[in-house]
């Protein structure tokens, strides 16, 4: 994650909107949507403590970009409210976007094969290929799932588990991505999934996994740098397919 400033120009908070807006969108039409849970959400001033949400118990697939709520994370007042988020939502998000300034981006969702390997003893990211060795040396782990996550507490070890990297393993539940842009965040939830479906798939067949080297993996998780232009492209296309809300 880059390290911001005041002065650093933000996205415009409209546009801002339309992509998370459009980024719930995805997440559906791609099958990782959980009736009417799950969180994504977006900074909006430079300290992070300003975040747009989805509000309340809305399906993923109908939400534009005015649905979304904003709050503070200062406020302690925010679940009295009438337009109150999901109190899971604010004790994860909240915390986590006034603990990680750089984390501009938070999607959490719980995708098939990135809850299985959650789910395993040992769920670490093995580098066995490109998409598994993107992740090398970015991924963080919470193995202490307690339930619903609705405590502010739950928050605090949640961001302090995720530290410096930009994925969080959360055992037995799902995955949290954090990135600088919505594009780029959905592209490693995008990537996330694929290399947990690697994972998950080879340690079915009970053989021998041919894990690369750490050099190796490290090597592979740099070269991914000059893709990151991926992102905005990939998420450009995705965004092409979706259909007019309402419809």
């Amino acid at each position: 994650m880059k390290d911001l400033t005041p002065d650093t120009a933000p996205q415009t908070e409209q546009a801002l909107r339309r992509d998370l807006s459009d980024a719930f969108r995805i997440c559906h039409a791609m099958g990782w949507s959980e009736s009417v849970g799950n969180h994504f959400s977006a900074a909006i001033s430079a300290d992070g403590q300003e975040f747009l949400l989805n509000p309340r118990w809305q399906h993923f697939a109908t939400i534009a970009p005015e649905d979304l709520l904003r709050l503070d994370s200062r406020n302690s007042d925010t679940l009295e409210g009438p337009d109150a988020p999901d109190a899971s939502a604010w004790c994860i998000h909240g915390t986590m976007h006034g603990q990680l300034p750089a984390a501009r981006v938070i999607l959490h969702c719980h995708s098939p094969y990135a809850t299985a390997l959650s789910c395993l003893a040992d769920p670490t990211v093995i580098p066995l290929d490109n998409n598994t060795a993107r992740f090398h040396g970015r991924t963080a782990y919470d193995l202490s799932f307690g339930g619903i996550a609705d405590a502010q507490e739950e928050g605090q070890r949640l961001a302090e588990s995720l530290g410096d990297k930009s994925v969080l393993v959360m055992g037995n539940h799902g995955v949290t991505i954090v990135g600088d842009t919505v594009a780029e965040a959905f592209e490693d939830l995008y990537f996330f999934e694929k290399a947990a479906q690697t994972i998950v798939l080879a340690r079915s067949t009970g053989q021998k996994l041919a894990v690369l080297s750490d050099a190796v993996a490290q090597n592979t998780a740099e070269g991914w740098q000059a893709y990151r232009g991926m992102a905005q492209k990939h998420f450009a296309y995705l965004r092409s397919t979706l259909p007019p809300l309402g419809s």
